[in-house]
């Protein structure tokens, strides 16, 4: 047995179970029995969504980005899901593909959580897989950070949940494509939920990330910490408009749009590969054709910043979730 320790635990988020548990429950019990969709904006959905397939949810340590998530995790319809599929991606080692683990189980201060082996194997006979070294896969955050709510969220039939954590390298559009349409029959198995970690824009300096737009029909440009105060938008409103403009691509469930997105504005959204896979699993089951119908239905619920920025010479990160559906 090779157990995946929660390394981040004491430092990201508390080491405490009890405690854990404690500001996990606080964070799901403060998300409201109806969510207001901000989107596509308008509409609203009832808590959990019943044939909830997918959420998207941020990897940040827990004082910045628990309470976000916890719309992510309260949007899943738990009755009928046996195993959970885990995607982010690798923010200290450089892949070209995806890598699976090599631990049986993933530890949480709540309890560990069981790998499935078998599904493991079956991938690993079915694409082209990397393997993730005990190393690599206890540095990487972007999983780690989800384990402690799947656990909460499952935590009266633990037992009987399963795990496969996948960790996304930077993946050409081909490669998404490729990926998506292996992992497609499992996303179209109403007993499988995938969970998709990603944080959205990384702005400022420190990011190598300073898009700007003073205006919806201005030019975008990037600041230096030493530019003048813009005089235009506020900083914090550029990106806002920047994160919902990415937001509304990936509402689309169009990959082929979202790379797009991608391409145009290099937003530094860290899970964007994981997106992309998830979004060319859906495309391999449900072809965009550009109609809303009763096709899948990806909504974003929540969307915060760590702090809002007004100077150059600050930063900050962005945080958003999400729920998929598919229809029955």
């Amino acid at each position: 047995m090779t157990v995946r320790q929660a390394t981040h635990a004491g430092s990201w988020y508390t080491g405490s179970g009890e405690r854990l548990d404690q500001e996990l429950q606080q964070w799901l019990d403060s998300v409201p029995a109806e969510v207001a969709e901000i989107e596509p904006a308008g509409d609203s959905c009832a808590v959990p969504v019943k044939g909830v397939r997918a959420i998207i949810g941020p990897h940040a340590g827990y004082s910045y980005s628990g309470s976000n998530a916890a719309f992510a995790y309260k949007c899943i319809d738990t009755a009928n899901v046996k195993r959970v599929f885990l995607l982010g991606p690798s923010h200290h080692v450089y892949l070209k593909r995806c890598a699976l683990s090599r631990c049986t189980e993933y530890a949480t201060p709540l309890g560990n959580i069981r790998v499935d082996q078998e599904l493991v194997g079956e991938l690993q006979a079915a694409g082209d897989w990397q393997q993730m070294s005990t190393r690599v896969d206890q540095d990487e955050h972007s999983l780690e950070m989800h384990l402690p709510y799947i656990y909460k969220v499952f935590e009266d039939r633990i037992d009987q949940i399963t795990l496969v954590p996948i960790m996304v390298g930077s993946l050409d559009f081909e490669t998404e494509q490729r990926y998506g349409e292996l992992l497609a029959p499992y996303l179209n198995d109403p007993q499988n939920l995938f969970i998709i970690s990603s944080d959205f824009c990384h702005w400022g300096s420190r990011f190598r990330y300073t898009f700007y737009q003073e205006s919806e029909d201005s030019q975008p440009t990037f600041l230096t910490s030493r530019a003048s105060q813009p005089t235009g938008v506020p900083i914090w409103e550029s990106i806002r408009r920047l994160d919902t403009a990415g937001m509304e691509a990936i509402a689309q469930v169009d990959h082929a749009l979202f790379r797009e997105y991608m391409d145009e504005t290099e937003n530094t959204i860290c899970g964007n590969h994981p997106i992309s896979v998830l979004l060319a699993a859906v495309n391999a089951l449900y072809p965009p054709d550009g109609s809303d119908g009763d096709g899948p239905r990806l909504r974003f619920i929540k969307y915060d910043q760590s702090s809002k920025v007004h100077s150059p010479s600050d930063s900050s990160v962005s945080y958003a979730s999400a729920y998929l559906w598919l229809p029955q």
